[in-house]
Order: C-alpha cells, then structure tokens, then sequence
C-alpha cells in the first residue's frame, strides 16, 4: 500500500526538478513552459493525495480548474512563441527581453 508521504514526496521531487529547470535553464523558452507546468502537476498530485486521504472530493475538483488553467496558460504561451519565432527567428529569452509596440 502506498502512502501519503510517498505521494508527497514525489510530488516535492516534481516540483524541485522544475524549480531547477527554471533556474538552470533560462535560454529556451519552451523548457520553461514545461517546468511550469511539471510545477503544476506536483500541485496536482498533493491536492489528490491529501483529498484521497482526506475521504473529501473538494481536492480533486480543484484539480480539473488547475487543469484548465494549466491548457489555457498552455495554449497561449504556444500561440506567443509562434507569434516571437515569426517576428525575431530565435525563442532565445534573452533576446526576447526588448519588445517593441
């Protein structure tokens, strides 16, 4: 049987891991999508784990909104690096730190 500290501590290992990615990578653009979203799974898995352990739905509908957000933030993030790649040919970020409007 697993327990809730395994859970917990895989989701801290998740979270950890994309904490780094953002701090060691901060050239490519969609590496930092991902880590984002590999922080929003972590978040996912305490609110099932403590809601499994908890006997309480409230949890795991509170994921399906994260959920959301997580494929709209997604989504548009996607939309501005096509938009960038067009105009500027790189998703490099430090060339992306000047806009001009």
């Amino acid at each position: 049987m697993v327990g809730l500290s395994s859970y917990l501590i895989l989701a801290a290992i998740l979270f950890s891991i994309s904490v780094a990615g953002i701090f060691l990578n901060r050239k490519n653009v969609v590496v930092l999508l991902m880590c984002i979203e590999l922080m929003l799974l972590a978040a996912n898995i305490n609110f099932v784990a403590f809601s499994h352990y908890l006997n309480d739905i409230n949890g795991q509908i509170f994921v399906f909104f994260v959920l959301t957000v997580a494929a709209a933030e997604a989504a548009i993030g996607l939309a501005i690096l096509v938009v960038l790649f067009r105009n500027r040919r790189t998703i490099d970020v430090d060339e992306l730190d000047e806009m001009k409007g």
